[in-house]
């Protein structure tokens, strides 16, 4: 297929016009630069329609296939439901568009594994999936700390994600697949080994759970690199949404994530707000991402979290939710990485 040559403002097909894909809709149109929404697709072709009119000359399709047709469409962002994924990735791929996919890349290891050898079979990355914490100014810091070696290997990584109060259709494993896939993603980044098992131990449900929820759940992994990280996960906390990490290293700690840029004294009392929802805390995360792809895609490159990356999550996720129903350790085996993601 010939290069595509640069356009001065991107096109860009938003698949998937729920919360996430009409937030990133009005992200693109009234947040970044350099980049429009000319086509958007859903299987709610109402919806579809009225995300559509929000954007001038955006149109509205119910087949993602057809939204990257339209005219003017250089690249696509992916927001709908994970199982759908692979196919809008394999029609993206068949286009050769460059492809920002919300996390999970796919739901399982086996599906991310036939993406990852679709792109092989281009020669070049096109994908850049949505793990947003890598472009939180506080996670970057810690990142770049890390990176340093100021404070020796690291050891330990202690991860809390606690959320208000979880969704209707929220079960037991997609704390893990949905939740915690956001810290096997942190977890090898931050640190820079794999994943090579996970344990999941289960604490009496919270009260607050809804029946049959194991909420919460408290996740241990294990890396090649000889670190341990916990992730406590509780989503039905009913204070806030917290997502918080400390890393513990041989001449240091450092930690992220108590919300404690504004702080009251009033009335006898001290004190700051908890975020209530992700879209809060990690707006500005969000915010970066976009225009890092923007930007990225604009000048012919594909940068950020690749499709080994999700593949890798989603194998660590599937490790989990083993591990949650079964009881008991279980080892991770990865396929062998190609040169493209190195």
């Amino acid at each position: 297929m010939t290069e595509r040559a640069p356009r001065t403002v991107l096109g860009v097909a938003v698949i998937g016009t729920g919360r996430m894909g009409a937030d990133h809709v009005r992200r693109i149109h009234e947040v970044t630069s350099g980049a429009r929404v000319v086509a958007v697709a859903d299987v709610d072709a109402e919806r579809a329609k009225a995300v559509a009119a929000r954007v001038g000359g955006c149109t509205a399709h119910t087949d993602p296939s057809a939204a990257m047709a339209a005219a003017d469409v250089d690249a696509v962002l992916i927001a709908s439901p994970g199982p759908a994924h692979e196919a809008t990735l394999l029609a993206a791929f068949e286009r050769d568009l460059p492809v920002l996919c919300e996390k999970p890349l796919t739901p399982d290891a086996a599906s991310a594994l036939r993406v990852l050898e679709a792109e092989l079979r281009l020669g070049h990355r096109r994908v850049q999936v949505g793990f947003m914490r890598r472009y939180d100014p506080e996670y970057a810091k810690l990142k770049a700390l890390l990176a340093t070696g100021q404070l020796g290997r690291p050891l330990m990584l202690h991860n809390r994600h606690r959320n208000v109060a979880s969704p209707p259709f929220f079960t037991s494993s997609m704390l893990i697949s949905d939740s915690v896939a956001h810290e096997a993603d942190a977890t090898r980044w931050l640190l820079g080994h794999e994943i090579t098992a996970v344990t999941v131990l289960r604490p009496t449900p919270s009260a607050s759970a809804p029946d049959a929820l194991q909420d919460p759940q408290f996740v241990v992994f294990e890396t090649d690199g000889g670190a341990l990280s916990d992730v406590e996960i509780f989503v039905n906390c009913g204070f806030g949404y917290q997502v918080q990490a400390e890393v513990v290293c041989e001449r240091g700690t450092a930690r992220i994530g108590d919300g404690h840029a504004l702080v009251t004294h009033m009335a006898g009392r001290w004190g700051g707000t908890i975020a209530q929802d992700w879209t809060e805390r990690f707006e500005t995360a969000y915010d970066h991402e976009i225009q890092a792809w923007i930007d990225a895609t604009r000048r012919g490159e594909v940068t950020g979290p690749s499709v080994w990356d999700g593949y890798a999550a989603a194998a660590v996720c599937e490790a989990g939710v083993r591990a949650l129903e079964d009881g008991g350790r279980v080892e991770i085996e990865l396929a062998e990485k190609p040169a493209l993601y190195v």
